[in-house]
C-alpha cells in the first residue's frame, strides 16, 4: 500500500477505536460499514514479491444482465424525477469460479499492467483483496484531510466531458464539502481543484479534490463515521441513494468501501473500486453514476469500459 510493504501480522480488529494507538494498520471498510484493521510488526519500502498467475479460463457471471442492468438505472431516474435523490451510483457484481489461486500473482500483473495511484494488496485471514483503484477516498496529514472525488469516465483520448459528467462531480463535491464540514474547523473546507482531467490506464477520469482541517482531538472513528461509505460510489443525497442501493443490490463488501492504511495521523484511504476480493468466488465490481441526464444503455457500456481492461489481466470471458 503505497510503497509499503508490511508483514508480520500482529492483530485484527474490528474497533476503529484500535487507529488512536499511533501503529501502523492496513485498513478495509465494506460500502456497508463493516470495519476491520490488520496491525503489521514490520513495514519497509520493498517492492511487492512478484508472484506468478495463470490467467482464468472460462466467464465472468454478472448480478445485472444488461437488460436487469438499464432497468435499474430507470427505476432510479423515476426516484430522480419523484425528487427523492439526485444521483446514485449504480453497480453490478462480477464473479468467476477460479481455480483457487492467491491474488498475490494477480496484484503483481496489476501492479505491471495497469498501475493505479492508490493501488493495493491485502492478505489477511478470512481477507483477500488485490486493488487498482484510481480514487483516493481520504489523505491524512497531521490535521490536514483531503478526499479527491472521481465522477466522469470516457476512454483515453475522447473529447472534453460532457454536461452530465460535470454535473456528476459538481454534485459529489458538495456531498463530500458537507461530509468534510462535519469533521473539519468551519471555514477550513475548500475546493482547490475542481474538474480537473486525469489520465489512468485507457481512461480519463474527472476529479477534482476537497479538503480542510480537522476538529480538535477528533477520534479515527468520528471520521469514518462522518465520511462512510465515500459518496462518489453512493450518491446524493447519500441516506437516499444507499437506501435505494440497498433496495437493488446485493451487499458490496469490501467493493466501494475504504481501502488502505493508518498510523496516527498519517493516512491514505483509497476508495475500494477496480478491486478483485475472494470469498468463496472471485469477484469485481464495476458501476456508473446515474442522474436524470443518464442514457441507461450508455450506462450500462460506462461498467463494461471500467471493467474490461482489468478482466483483459485476469483473464476469462466478460459476457
Amino acid at each position: 500500500m503505497g510503497g509499503r510493504l508490511a508483514t508480520d501480522l500482529v492483530e485484527v480488529s474490528h474497533d476503529p477505536e484500535c487507529l488512536d494507538d499511533g501503529g501502523f494498520w492496513a485498513v478495509t471498510t465494506t460500502f456497508e460499514n463493516e470495519f476491520t484493521a490488520a496491525k503489521f510488526a514490520t513495514v519497509t519500502d520493498a517492492p511487492f514479491p512478484s508472484t506468478p498467475w495463470a490467467p482464468l479460463q472460462g466467464s465472468w457471471s454478472s448480478s445485472f444482465s444488461a437488460d436487469q442492468y438499464v432497468a435499474y438505472v430507470e427505476r432510479i431516474r423515476n426516484s430522480v424525477a419523484q425528487g427523492w435523490v439526485y444521483q446514485v451510483n449504480a453497480c453490478r457484481q462480477l464473479t468467476h469460479h477460479d481455480q483457487g489461486q492467491s491474488l498475490r500473482g494477480l496484484f503483481s500483473q496489476i501492479l505491471r499492467n495497469n498501475p493505479a495511484p492508490w493501488a493495493s494488496y491485502l492478505e489477511i485471514p478470512g481477507t483477500m483483496i488485490a486493488s487498482a483503484s484510481p480514487e483516493l477516498f481520504l489523505s491524512r496529514n497531521g490535521s490536514t484531510v483531503k478526499t479527491s472525488p472521481i465522477k466522469g469516465t470516457q476512454p483515453t483520448n475522447s473529447q472534453e466531458f460532457g454536461a452530465k459528467d460535470k454535473a456528476e462531480n459538481v454534485m459529489i463535491v458538495d456531498l463530500m464539502r458537507n461530509d468534510l464540514g462535519q469533521i473539519c474547523k468551519s471555514g477550513t473546507v475548500e475546493v482547490p481543484r475542481f474538474l480537473s482531467s486525469e489520465e489512468h490506464p485507457g481512461l480519463q477520469h474527472l476529479v477534482s479534490d476537497v479538503q480542510g482541517q480537522l476538529l480538535d482531538d477528533i477520534s479515527w472513528s468520528d471520521i469514518l463515521n462522518s465520511l462512510s461509505p465515500p459518496g462518489s460510489v453512493s450518491g446524493a443525497p447519500k441516506s437516499s441513494a444507499t437506501q435505494i442501493i440497498a433496495d437493488n443490490e446485493t451487499p458490496r463488501g469490501p467493493y466501494c468501501g475504504a481501502l488502505g492504511w493508518v498510523q496516527g495521523d498519517q493516512a491514505d484511504l483509497s476508495v475500494a473500486i477496480r478491486i478483485f476480493w475472494k470469498d468463496s468466488h472471485l469477484n469485481f465490481g464495476t458501476g456508473a453514476g446515474i442522474t436524470w441526464g443518464s442514457d441507461a444503455r450508455a450506462e450500462w457500456e460506462e461498467t463494461q469500459l471500467k471493467a474490461k481492461r482489468l478482466i483483459s489481466i485476469a483473464g476469462g470471458d466478460l459476457q
